[in-house]
């Protein structure tokens, strides 16, 4: 695609605060139930909801929210938006099965059809993947394969590269490496401090994002 011509940091998006309005589109029957795994701010799964509410994810609604930090603003922000959510903590289990066994458990009530990962910061083992094959999607702040793992804008920005990105993909059992839904470019200024490109990073994961899920949930993902 081509790449954005910002120079500026853009703002996050601001939380939703009702649902779309009536000229919107009326939803299908049976939308897609999206759960959304985050373990920080929760900036991304605050857009994936607005996108469900005013037309840019359609025939979509977000039933959870799930995060392994039990102080994350995700939280907070999943309770000002009306989104059930839970937590469990990885220290309170002997091993990865049995953690991920417990999350699926919780999750069950909820009956997702896709797993979101929006700024979930572990690796998921292979009983999740084997629950939910071929229905958990990961976005990823750069161009892969370039820069995979969880300091791909700080790695963009020390090599210095002329142009970085956005990359939503299926996740697998490797790091950042499963199939690609769709990516965007971001031209970087070489005057951008960090900060700024991380912005500028950010910006356009909030459109990419539900552009991509669209996608997977229409049939067109690959």
């Amino acid at each position: 695609m081509s790449p954005s011509a910002a120079k500026s940091p853009l703002s996050p998006p601001a939380p939703p605060t009702s649902p779309a309005d009536s000229t919107s589109p009326a939803s299908p029957a049976t939308p897609t139930r999206l759960a959304i795994f985050a373990s920080g701010s929760g900036t991304n799964f605050v857009n994936l909801v607005a996108a469900t509410r005013d037309g840019r994810l359609f025939g979509c609604e977000v039933v959870v929210l799930f995060s392994d930090q039990p102080t994350a603003r995700c939280l907070e922000r999943a309770a000002e938006l009306g989104i059930p959510a839970f937590t469990l903590e990885r220290a309170g289990y002997p091993n990865r099965r049995t953690f991920e066994t417990a999350i699926i458990s919780r999750l069950s009530s909820y009956a997702p059809d896709l797993i979101a990962l929006a700024g979930y910061m572990r690796i998921l083992g292979s009983t999740l993947l084997t629950a939910y094959p071929g229905r958990i999607v990961n976005i990823h702040p750069a161009l892969l394969p370039a820069f995979p793992g969880a300091h791909a804008i700080q790695d963009a920005y020390l090599a210095r590269v002329p142009e970085t990105g956005v990359t939503v993909h299926f996740v697998d059992a490797g790091i950042d490496s499963g199939p690609i839904i769709l990516q965007q470019s971001l031209a970087v200024d070489p005057d951008w401090t960090l900060e700024e490109l991380t912005a500028n990073v950010h910006a356009v994961e909030y459109q990419l994002y539900p552009a991509a899920l669209s996608k997977v949930i229409n049939g067109e993902s690959l």
